[in-house]
């Protein structure tokens, strides 16, 4: 296939488009997460002392905190199929419906037990690394050894 000038044009122009934009861009994510863990840290979602007191049914906090992010989740899926709200780029955002299969209940298991020893979930495990909990990074490197293990064994792992 020979190659019109018009096609390098189109080529070149479609490489500027998709290059990654400038480290700078990346900045307001950072500052979302660090929004986010000092949110966290106020609210008592990290400590080690809520989160057992939730798995010991001696307190309302964390599964209220819990109920309302079902909550808003569940609005803001209803919002986006009802007014068919598109991303900032504009593109269609498009739910897939999801099979349930007893997997899901194997892995949620193992995810209930990993939160109740470790007193640490996926989302905060940086926010208590940032608040001096230094030995969270023992369970932040064991969350990513168990991903590494589950994607090395998933083929054979029921679904």
């Amino acid at each position: 296939m020979i190659n019109t000038e018009t096609d390098i044009q189109n080529s070149h122009s479609t490489l500027e488009n998709n290059s990654k934009p400038a480290w700078y861009h990346y900045l307001k994510y950072l500052l979302v997460g660090i929004l986010f863990g000092i949110v966290f840290v106020k609210a008592e979602i990290i400590s080690w002392f809520r989160i057992q007191e939730m798995f010991r049914l001696q307190s309302f906090h964390m599964y209220g905190v819990i109920g309302s992010a079902v909550v808003t989740g569940i609005i803001s899926v209803w919002l986006i199929k009802k007014f068919n709200i598109k991303t900032i780029n504009g593109e269609p955002i498009t739910i897939s419906s999801k099979k349930f299969s007893k997997g899901q209940i194997y892995g949620g298991l193992i995810f209930g037990f990993g939160w109740a020893l470790t007193g640490a979930c996926p989302g905060p495990l940086f926010a208590q690394i940032g608040s001096g909990s230094l030995v969270v990074i023992f369970t932040l490197l064991s969350a990513v050894l168990g991903t590494w293990v589950y994607g090395y064994f998933r083929e054979k792992l029921p679904h």
